[in-house]
């Protein structure tokens, strides 16, 4: 049976490429081929050892009539195993944030992006088959010396995604106060200090009654956290909450408990979070850089400069005028519709057609 095996460069839970290559999988084994995931072990969760194997057994089991799929997200060994392998390839772009952002808070992270940046630079010419999960990502593939690369987004387990709530996170939140979320990892290129900095402007100017959950991964950037406390400490503000990495069901409870979801990133090669708003019907109030357009299709408020009092503002209109909100929900509700809409099983084996393995 002929294989096509996917390289991650870490294996765990609630990653989007990690779900992603799962969702793959499972659909590659469904076309009638042998497919398995291959990280570093020491880059799989000791729980999750099951689901995927060592890169170190790929090098044994794969042959020159295989298809190896990489997904190219920061610097791994990964990388170099692809380049290395006998196999035929394809790519999956899913972008590699600039190093600049890590260099004061976690000079380690900033290394592996910059190794990450050089090797796709290095990768170019190296596979058949090159995809971006945007359009702002191919144009980095590009600038790389890459041809051309298709566009094709996440594939999303949307069942998950609009999952049930977990109830006692409801419970927690349903409190009377105006609930502004932001879902992503406590990353520089998040810009969390300027989520935070326009929810004081909102919270003292707009709505005292107010609530800021931060929902996601901190292991690895507590630097960057600490400095986001003390800030949190210097401006006074009230119920600022940390909920770190959580379970799906509490997750869906942080999105059903929102009133708005702001987003300040500067560097998003697609963002989930915003289509889980789309889902839970939140929403979104979100800064116009990088992939952060392309992803909202058109759909929710988008900002162009960063005047936190004005952001605060349009919190509140988002918040209290129903009529506006409505708006903004359909216009939400019809990027979700198109998105869903896509065949992306078939439009996937469509870019691998070139291989004759289907």
């Amino acid at each position: 049976m002929t294989a096509l095996h996917q390289l991650v460069a870490g294996f765990s839970r609630g990653d989007a490429i990690s779900n992603e290559a799962v969702v793959m999988r499972g659909l590659f084994r469904s076309w009638g081929l042998a497919s398995e995931i291959y990280c570093e072990r020491r880059r799989i969760l000791p729980e999750l050892r099951g689901e995927a194997r060592d890169l170190d057994d790929l090098k044994t089991v794969c042959g020159p009539s295989d298809l190896v799929f990489l997904h190219l997200s920061i610097g791994s060994l990964a990388n170099e195993v692809f380049a290395s392998l006998p196999g035929k390839k394809a790519l999956l772009y899913h972008n590699i944030t600039p190093p600049d952002y890590y260099s004061l808070v976690q000079p380690s992270t900033a290394v592996d992006l910059a190794r990450g940046r050089a090797q796709a630079a290095a990768l170019a010419g190296s596979s058949t088959v090159s995809l971006a999960d945007s359009a702002f990502n191919a144009g980095e593939l590009a600038g790389w010396g890459y041809p051309p690369a298709a566009v094709f987004p996440l594939m999303l387990d949307f069942g998950k995604l609009g999952g049930v709530p977990d109830r006692a996170t409801m419970r927690r939140f349903a409190d009377g106060k105006t609930n502004i979320l932001f879902v992503g990892r406590c990353a520089p290129n998040k810009k969390i200090e300027d989520v935070i900095s326009a929810f004081a402007y909102y919270q003292k100017g707009v709505e005292s009654n107010s609530r800021l959950i931060l929902a996601g991964s901190f292991a690895g950037t507590e630097r960057y956290q600490r400095l986001l406390l003390a800030m949190i400490r210097d401006l006074k503000l009230d119920n600022v909450e940390f909920m770190g990495s959580i379970p799906q069901a509490q997750l869906n409870a942080c999105y059903r408990s929102a009133r708005v979801f702001l987003c300040m990133s500067e560097h998003e090669g697609f963002c989930i979070p915003l289509i889980e708003s789309l889902v839970h019907r939140v929403p979104v109030l979100a800064f116009a850089r990088a992939a952060v357009p392309e992803t909202l299709g058109g759909s929710g408020v988008l900002f162009h400069e960063k005047n936190f009092e004005a952001v605060a503002e349009m919190m509140g209109r988002l918040s209290r005028d129903e009529a506006l909100r409505q708006a903004i929900l359909t216009s939400q509700d019809s990027r979700l519709a198109a998105f869903k809409a896509r065949d992306l099983a078939a439009e996937l084996r469509a870019h691998l057609k070139p291989f004759e393995i289907l």
